[in-house]
């Protein structure tokens, strides 16, 4: 499933079939415009040693203090600059030592919305979170993908569950496609997914 992210942006080239970025084959694009329109949200998300201020503005280098704090407000995040007197310059950290794994992960996703891309691409995006975490993550999801195309990579289904289209894929092939009820119905491995992570009943 990861490798399909890359087959995006173009860290690999498909020997069969397109992959098109609205409409046009990206194969006839130069990589730097692809991923140029493109943000990346991978499982293990890296944090730079700095502030969190210049973790954001990687993204954004001309963002102003009020966006940044916007957008950490949108992942639950505020509270990491609010509760100190340093505010969006408290430092992170080698590698992020100083956030949980949960917190680097929502930096991460703040970093990304922040960078406004044409296309969203998270990989495995809650699987350091906790579930209160996981739903301040979905809101902020659902109100970015309105401006977007998102494609998550997922196996926790209640992260994709909301999706226009879920693409169901079992050993590198595609399965299945439809929405997260037309998928119920009609897909047994879904179904069975679902179900043993307790969103349908038994």
């Amino acid at each position: 499933k990861s490798t399909t992210l890359a087959l995006v942006e173009r860290f690999y080239e498909p020997s069969s079939g397109t992959v098109r970025l609205d409409g046009v084959d990206v194969s006839t694009l130069p990589r730097h415009d692809v991923r140029r329109r493109i943000a990346y949200v991978e499982q293990e998300a890296p944090v730079l040693a700095g502030s969190i201020a210049d973790n954001l503005r990687l993204a954004a280098p001309d963002a102003t203090d009020d966006e940044l704090m916007d957008v950490l407000d949108e992942v639950g995040l505020s509270d990491l600059v609010e509760r100190t007197d340093r505010g969006l310059d408290v430092p992170v950290g080698d590698d992020g030592v100083l956030l949980s794994g949960g917190q680097r992960q929502r930096l991460a996703w703040a970093r990304a919305f922040l960078a406004s891309p044409d296309l969203l691409l998270l990989d495995e995006p809650t699987s350091s979170v906790d579930s209160r975490t996981e739903q301040v993550l979905q809101g902020a999801l659902r109100a970015t993908a309105r401006d977007r195309t998102v494609l998550v990579v997922a196996h926790r289904l209640a992260t994709v569950a909301d999706s226009d289209r879920i693409v169901v894929l079992d050993g590198g092939r595609i399965t299945a496609v439809g929405t997260h009820d037309e998928l119920l119905a009609s897909s047994p491995l879904y179904r069975e997914l679902a179900t043993h992570q307790l969103l349908v009943e038994w």
